[in-house]
């Protein structure tokens, strides 16, 4: 799988992430209204307008850019109405050629990640019957309880060509309680590059393995250091823009060939119509700021590498 995503970020020559992170006061009046006036102000209702602005962005966006990630969070909120649409989602980007992260950090003892991994990556027999739910191309995977919760991921990824990212070193302010703290006089964020490491060796897809890393844009120092302890490891790196990561903070995440990582921009994509540079475009033409922000996020990280 990681290699359909590399000869997407190849096509497009734009290694970026549209994340689909919708929250109601990012969607335009005239979609939410529109959709609490037939459906009310219910769960449906708002499941209604996140899947209305989901579409224009997706149309707007996916011939410029090889994947998306939606944060499914962001979806649970509003309930099963929500999740019907995080699968809407899904299926509507896949259609439209993109490769889909499937945001969901999950991860438990063997048995539940088992159950994770077969939900969001995998197939689950009923009856005579083979059936996938989510089936997203990857997902992101919380490392904390070891190889037990990691492991059931990876198996599926073998066996149905599918990718995970593993949390290594996050982007939020607050990552360095538990991640930076020495462990045998290294940071623990190492230690677990190294997990990462061993996970996808069995799990190579061309020079990368399927097994990736989550690593923050807003350290790039560590960075720097987690992209020669993983030199066959892809990294999504989230953090740029509107957490205060910049082009040049990334670079190190990439490797001399230009490949390596592929980067996360959320907010900075789908709200860009509530950022002063592109108010000209206004709540009417939300997804061409959309639009306008990919082009010139591409522009911005293709000045670095």
């Amino acid at each position: 799988m990681i290699q359909k995503l590399i000869e997407k970020i190849q096509k497009t020559k734009a290694p970026i992430c549209v994340g689909l992170d919708p929250m109601l006061g990012f969607i335009p009046d005239h979609i939410r209204n529109r959709s609490m006036k037939e459906l009310g102000q219910t769960l449906e209702g708002a499941a209604d307008a996140i899947w209305h602005f989901n579409k224009e962005i997706v149309d707007h966006t996916f011939d410029l850019v090889p994947s998306v990630k939606p944060q499914i969070a962001m979806y649970e909120q509003f309930g099963i109405p929500g999740l019907k649409v995080y699968e809407q989602t899904v299926r509507y980007c896949q259609e439209k050629g993109l490769v889909v992260i499937g945001d969901a950090k999950r991860g438990d003892i063997g048995s539940t990640s088992a159950a994770y991994a077969t939900a969001h990556l995998g197939s689950v027999k009923v009856g005579d019957s083979l059936c996938r739910a989510f089936d997203t191309d990857f997902l992101t995977v919380n490392p904390y309880l070891g190889t037990d919760g990691v492991k059931p991921f990876v198996d599926v990824c073998r066996t149905e060509d599918k990718g995970i990212f593993v949390l290594v070193k996050t982007s939020n302010p607050s990552s360095g309680e538990f991640q930076d703290r020495l462990i045998d006089g290294r940071p623990l964020y190492e230690h677990v590059a190294e997990k990462v490491v061993e996970w996808g060796s069995d799990c190579m897809d061309g020079s990368y393995s399927n097994v990736g890393a989550v690593v923050g844009a807003t350290y790039p120092e560590m960075g720097a250091v987690l992209r020669r302890l993983m030199p066959h490891t892809y990294f999504l790196v989230p953090g740029y823009g509107a957490q205060g990561g910049t082009a040049q903070d990334l670079k190190a995440c990439f490797n001399e060939d230009g490949l390596g990582a592929v980067v996360n921009s959320s907010r900075g994509i789908i709200a860009a119509y509530r950022q002063e540079k592109y108010a000209k475009f206004g709540p009417e033409h939300f997804a061409e700021a959309s639009r306008q922000a990919v082009l010139d996020m591409k522009a911005d990280i293709g000045s670095v590498l």
